[in-house]
């Protein structure tokens, strides 16, 4: 079984896809599990229809309006840098309406219903392959994965935006009794979910470069504290997943080929910008391209990256 894993990372998603499309179009692979965090929930729907351009459109015009229904922060640009700044009007607003977090992202929901349709729902959850998002459950203190197979269309909906809530800056969501949040709060790279659902290769899209190549700059403001500290947290996170999942796959003999960036994409995942993105999704079928030549040199012994 072949699984197609991608990552958590905001705008980044961008990158994942342009990888995506060179394995899934140019590499001829085909995958038989799709599982993605965050950004990646938002992608595999798409992939697994090999609707391509669809999600490539979407990826590459989305706009802050298009995800926040409460944008929370503005963006600035200085010295050619682009910062975020506390919205004051709307996250007093927000306060007031007695919200926990500082913006709301309902916007998103409607831009997943709006792409994913009914009947392309029927079609996934009909076919032989299956797709998986990965949620954080705040209440139970626990990691989630969602199969589409074990959902309605609204619900699996509602999944794939939980899976993209980046609180306290999105939507804090209430569902069967429990708090949801962003599933990278928990499990960035779902490797580990994926040999367990019995995935023998593995082509794992991460969206941060492998070796750390950044230093932050200090923080302006609370927002920009916050997003560096969570940026570091996760980042944690996502390196812990990978080793476990290499520590994984070496005992059960799963081959995996990791797609990290090749640099530093952005330094907050959270502004969305069309011409980045669209040059992201390049970029990433480029570096596809470059990688996939270099994965079939190497012996199998030798494909799982230590």
């Amino acid at each position: 079984m072949r699984a197609l894993v991608i990552s958590g990372g905001g705008s980044k998603g961008a990158f994942a896809g342009g990888v995506a499309q060179y394995l899934m179009e140019e590499a001829h692979q085909n995958y038989d599990l799709f599982i993605g965090t965050s950004t990646g929930s938002l992608l595999i729907s798409h992939l697994a229809l090999q609707k391509i351009e669809k999600i490539k459109e979407i990826y590459t015009s989305v706009t802050q309006d298009d995800i926040f229904s409460n944008c929370p922060f503005v963006i600035y640009k200085k010295h050619g840098i682009e910062t975020i700044g506390i919205h004051h009007f709307n996250v007093l607003k927000n306060f007031y309406r007695g919200s926990k977090t500082f913006g709301e992202s309902e916007n998103l929901l409607k831009l997943i219903k709006n792409s994913i349709t009914l009947e392309e729902f029927e079609i996934l959850k009909n076919g032989p392959k299956d797709v998986v998002v990965t949620v954080s459950n705040l209440s139970l203190n626990q990691v989630e994965y969602k199969s589409i197979n074990d959902f309605s269309y609204d619900d699996f909906c509602e999944w794939i935006w939980i899976s993209c809530n980046y609180t306290p800056f999105m939507s804090l969501v209430k569902k069967e009794g429990c708090e949801y949040a962003d599933g990278g709060l928990g499990t960035m790279v779902p490797i580990e979910e994926a040999i367990q659902r019995g995935a023998t290769t593995i082509d794992a899209i991460i969206l941060q470069t492998e070796i750390t190549h950044l230093n932050r700059m200090p923080s302006k403001n609370v927002f920009s504290l916050l997003t560096n500290m969570f940026a570091f947290m996760l980042d944690r996170i996502e390196h812990q997943n990978i080793r476990i999942g290499k520590f994984v796959a070496n005992h059960n003999g799963v081959i995996i080929n990791f797609y990290y960036t090749p640099t530093v994409l952005t330094t907050n995942s959270l502004i969305f910008d069309k011409d980045k993105m669209t040059a992201w999704w390049q970029s990433g079928f480029n570096f596809a391209k470059f990688k996939s030549s270099e994965i079939s040199e190497l012996a199998p012994q030798n494909q799982l990256n230590l």
